[in-house]
């Protein structure tokens, strides 16, 4: 059997000491030697050697040492070897060490004393004990608080052993004694322990009677006072009023451990407004006295958790809690501002919007490198506050709009959403947001960035001033045409000029190339190989940032061009009495789009244009010379009619989102009807009488009764030997975050006493066994229950594989019933989650596993199919329920769900039925790791049949 292991150590196996070295070097005179050769001894004995022949040798060398060192090596010696015989009962020669450690409790040193009243704290055998307990005792009285302390802790070991009570009949009135005179705080800590543990009423009394002075005891103390308050209060609940007022005074304790402890057990014990919103301050002055990165993210899950469950209270916390956004930390920053925008109300919206602006502005003056992702987050934080309150969007959308510029692309593309859905949603704003685009067009620098920006000019320019802005603009950022000339000399020694300002590109040859503004320069052949055009190049204001992103080859950015000149060329038809100036604004148009073409086609950029951008920017040219009704219905009503739809579907989304969190919690129509008035008042605080109203309500809304889910325990009872066996066994598994239960039942069903039943397992994937396994005795027809415990360390699939092995007093040799596999599910670690298109983008492109699955199933209807992989994989889908409707014969969806220990898992299932009426298709499976990738593919391929 396992013996239990006080001492932990770790050791080098590479060269392992020989007994005999050892025991010359304790046999010498060299201290430093002995030091050394007892730690050598400790080690081995440790790592399971017996060394019986040192016990003599350290009784005769080491025992009469005065070295401090080695009376404490010696006493850990002492600590590990085995003091009992097989059959329990204590050596003989221990009885050798008795008188030593006599000794050592009357030793005039009082380390040597401390260390050995410390040592017996870890001393099971009474035996030995006995005779020391007088000496124990006088050590109570010592005058050095270190004995103290120790002497305590003895006595309180020796108490709670099981025969602890004869040997010491009064310890706790003895200690009770002790406690009233003691002013050492570490003694008066251990002797109020030693009560809390050995004799509660005692501990209860002696609280109770110095309740007053509570505040005044030392930390650790009232450490030790919180958790006796706990305790008493989960047994006995009816005396919770008197201890909760002791908890508040100590809310204003010196140490921030106690404050925080205190705030901890406000909460789990009372759900009186007045306790709750005491915890919440706690919890929000900690937040911004403390100055490590942790304890601010553990007090920000705490006030998460009480978000959660006292929402009310949290509410008027709410800039508290934003002014941790001082911290330069971002997951601090991150997990503020997700409780932020979930307390937010139309009574504190104005406040927290003009501390996210005065955030958002702090983030252009800096100089820190998170600049640009903290601006994001603050962007994304603001869109959602407008969007739940619309009338805020006046005050931060121009704000926002000098940063379509920015940078940081991922903020500028949350800028731009953000004014495109806002200018639909406030039609107040159109006609200033508009103006205001205009006039910072030229400073965008992303091309995503500038297709949408184009697309709201071409939806929202409805005027005649506001056309001719926006096709004005649109010309001045493309610059003079052509896109480009072979034969410019002018425009060649201009550009030489230019040239440093962008690509440095060495002028030697007469061959034309194109700088990142549009202008032109001779480059020689050696640097040709290297002109490879960035992604997003810099253009000078003067020439225009359209132009410079045609210029290195983005035409879906020139056809998205081309569509909303069209559309403004469309509008200006309608709202332009001039036929002549129309015709003029087409002519120029239709001149812009075959420059691009022109552009695509010439062997100046290093790869053509697309043919979907080709085909877009003909249609274009074509519309403008032969306009039909229809056609400009389609052009200015229906993409806009598409937008304001997908808007509308994702407010239902989100509404429905949030009903079905609404009816998670246990709300009730009587929840603001408290019945003070009718309720005995005994004398009770104001504290006291919240905390039994709110008792009341939980027990009517019953949430002091746990759901008893004995079916689906049933469901997770695994069979793991054949009813025929000599051994039945089955496992209940349990499934927490971080480890796997398994509680084992073993019956023995033979008529003979089974010997050194082991339950031996060994598992596959990422799971650890946390402990070895323990030999057992069965008498015949009985059972046991045998509990394993598994650590998980990443999701993936896992397999746990074992047998059950015996022996019986008629065969000579062991048996051994294999068991059932049990296949750990990865279902139980991975739950739906939501992330934007952007995120999931940035995500698929960068994961480097990817697991690639054939369709292959029997049911016939797409959406079917997919409704069952989700169902299967316990996924979110990300793509809109509009975007999946009509029959079209061909399906492509996202899903996404994120496991306990943080890891992304992408779906992209793209399906198509055929002719046959089957589907065919791939599903992609991508992860950071390889082992979520593997078992989400095994779970699919599994389950994807369907029909079953």
């Amino acid at each position: 059997m396992e013996k239990s292991c006080t001492l932990l150590i770790h050791f080098d196996k590479g060269t392992p000491a020989i007994a005999n070295e050892i025991k010359e070097a304790l046999e010498g005179n060299d201290v430093a030697a002995k030091v050394d050769a007892m730690k050598k001894a400790i080690m081995l004995l440790l790592n399971g050697e017996t060394l019986p022949q040192l016990f003599i040798t350290i009784v005769r060398y080491v025992l009469p040492s005065e070295d401090h060192t080695v009376q404490k090596l010696l006493l850990l010696y002492l600590e590990i070897i085995e003091k009992t015989d097989a059959k329990g009962r204590v050596m003989p020669e221990m009885i050798l060490i008795c008188q030593n450690l006599r000794n050592n409790l009357q030793h005039p040193n009082e380390y040597i004393r401390g260390v050995t009243l410390r040592f017996l704290c870890r001393l099971n055998e009474t035996e030995i004990l006995e005779p020391l307990i007088p000496s124990v005792l006088q050590n109570l009285a010592h005058r050095h608080p270190y004995i103290r302390r120790n002497a305590i802790l003895a006595v309180m070991s020796i108490y709670k052993l099981p025969q602890g009570e004869q040997l010491l009949v009064d310890a706790p009135e003895m200690i009770e004694k002790v406690l009233s005179t003691e002013q050492d705080p570490s003694a008066k800590r251990n002797a109020f322990l030693m009560l809390f543990t050995c004799d509660q009423d005692r501990a209860t009394n002696y609280l109770l009677t110095h309740v007053d002075r509570v505040s005044e005891w030392g930390e650790l103390l009232q450490m030790v006072v919180l958790e006796l308050i706990r305790k008493v209060c989960r047994t006995n609940k009816g005396e919770k009023g008197k201890y909760i007022k002791i908890i508040i005074s100590l809310l204003n304790a010196p140490s921030t451990a106690v404050i925080y402890e205190c705030a901890g057990t406000l909460v789990s014990l009372s759900s009186a407004p007045t306790a709750i919103r005491a915890a919440a301050n706690t919890y929000c002055q900690l937040l911004l006295s403390q100055s490590d990165n942790n304890v601010k993210l553990i007090v920000l899950d705490r006030l998460n958790e009480l978000k959660s469950s006292h929402r009310e209270i949290m509410v008027d916390l709410i800039m508290d809690v934003l002014r941790a956004l001082s911290s330069p930390n971002l997951d601090i920053r991150r997990k503020t501002i997700d409780i932020v925008l979930e307390l937010i109300t139309p009574r504190n919206i104005n406040e927290v919007v003009l501390m996210l602006k005065k955030e958002v502005v702090k983030t252009q003056n800096g100089e820190l490198e998170k600049n640009g992702e903290y601006r994001q987050m603050l962007i994304q934080a603001i869109h959602s506050c407008a969007i739940k309150f619309p009338e805020v969007a006046s005050t931060v959308v121009h704000l926002l709009m000098d940063f379509l510029g920015d940078s940081n692309v991922a903020s500028a593309i949350d800028v731009i959403v953000f004014v495109r859905e806002i200018i639909e949603m406030n039609p107040k704003l159109r006609v200033s947001i508009i103006t205001r685009l205009l006039d910072n067009f030229y400073q965008i620098r992303a091309a995503r960035v500038c297709s949408c920006a184009l697309w709201i000019i071409g939806e929202y320019c409805q005027s005649l001033s506001e056309v001719e802005s926006g096709i004005a603009t649109i010309k001045q950022c493309l610059g003079e045409l052509p896109f480009f000339s072979v034969s410019e000399e002018g425009e060649e020694t201009e550009s030489t000029k230019r040239a440093p300002q962008a690509n440095s590109i060495t002028v030697s040859s007469r061959r034309p190339a194109i700088l990142s503004d549009g202008t032109y320069a001779t480059q020689s052949a050696a640097s040709e190989t290297a002109f490879s055009p960035p992604t997003i190049v810099q253009g000078s204001l003067t020439s225009g940032n359209l132009r410079s992103l045609l210029l290195t080859g983005d035409f879906f950015l020139g056809a998205v061009v081309a569509c909303t000149l069209t559309k403004l060329i469309l509008r200006l038809e309608e709202v332009q009495s001039s036929q002549v100036e129309v015709n003029k604004a087409s002519t120029q148009a239709l001149l812009i789009m075959v420059s691009m073409l022109q552009l695509g086609q010439s062997s100046v950029l290093s790869h053509p244009i697309d043919n979907d951008s080709s085909d877009r920017i003909v249609l274009c040219m074509r519309l403008l010379c032969n306009t039909g009704d229809e056609v400009r219905k389609i052009w200015l009503q229906s993409c806009r009619q598409s937008f304001v739809k997908m808007l509308s579907e994702k407010q239902l989304r989100e509404s429905e989102e949030l009903k079905a969190k609404a009816q998670i919690s246990h709300a009730q129509p009587d929840d603001l009807i408290d019945f003070y008035h009718l309720k005995s008042r005994k004398g009770m605080s104001q504290l006291e009488l919240e905390d039994e109203v709110q008792d009341d309500l939980k027990r009517a809304t019953g949430e002091f009764i746990k759901d008893g889910d004995d079916a689906n325990k049933l469901n997770r009872i695994l069979q793991l030997t054949g009813f025929s066996d000599p051994v039945y066994a089955e496992a209940y598994v349990t499934v927490h975050h971080y480890d796997i239960v398994l509680d084992v039942t073993v019956i023995n069903r033979t008529k003979e006493t089974l010997q050194n039943l082991c339950l031996e397992l060994a598992t596959m994937g990422d799971l650890k066994l946390v402990e070895r396994p323990q030999n057992y005795t069965l008498a015949p027809e009985s059972s046991k229950q045998i509990k394993a415990n598994i650590k998980v360390s990443s999701t993936e699939t896992g397999v746990i594989f074992g047998n059950i092995v015996y022996e019986t007093s008629n065969v000579l040799e062991r048996t051994v019933v294999v068991l059932n596999d049990i296949h750990i599910d990865i279902m139980d670690y991975i739950s739906p989650a939501v992330c934007t298109d952007a995120a999931f983008r940035t995500m698929w492109a960068e994961f480097e596993w990817e697991n690639k699955v054939a369709v292959n199933t029997v049911i016939q209807d797409e959406k079917e199919f997919l409704d069952h992989i989700i169902k299967s994989t316990n996924m979110k889908c990300l793509t809109a329920p509009s975007a999946l409707d009509g029959e079209c014969g061909f399906l492509a969806a996202n899903l996404y769900a994120k496991s306990v220990f943080g890891e992304d898992a992408l779906v992209n299932v793209s399906i198509e039925k055929q002719i046959d009426g089957k589907l065919s298709g791939y599903i992609r499976i991508r992860s950071k790791t390889q082992g979520i990738a593997l078992s989400l593919g095994d779970k699919i391929t599994l389950k994807q049949k369907g029909g079953s």
